[in-house]
């Protein structure tokens, strides 16, 4: 019996560059949405690009109950999606690194 990970933990990863989450958190503010910090764990995108160097915290995408039959997302959802990450890459356009 051989035991390997199969899932990250992308927090290790991603602490060490807290400017990306203050830039997640004021993009959703900015499109009033309140941000909602959660733990997640698993085989996400951003837990993969995370290991690979490129952190990356998991975003919303406006959809709800992931993975199961009764899984949908709307219009007004993605919509939303899309100004957080437009506001994202303004935010980070504007830094000064």
């Amino acid at each position: 019996l051989v035991i390997e990970d199969s899932y990250y933990n992308m927090r290790e990863k991603v602490v060490e560059h807290p400017h990306i989450i203050d830039i997640a958190q004021q993009a959703m503010r900015d499109c009033d949405i309140e941000p909602e910090l959660k733990p997640i764990r698993g085989g996400t995108d951003g837990a993969q690009l995370s290991f690979m160097g490129l952190p990356c915290p998991n975003l919303f995408t406006g959809g709800y109950n992931y993975h199961g039959k009764h899984e949908f997302v709307t219009l007004e959802g993605m919509e939303k999606a899309v100004q957080v990450i437009v506001r994202i890459a303004e935010l980070t356009a504007q830094r000064k690194s």
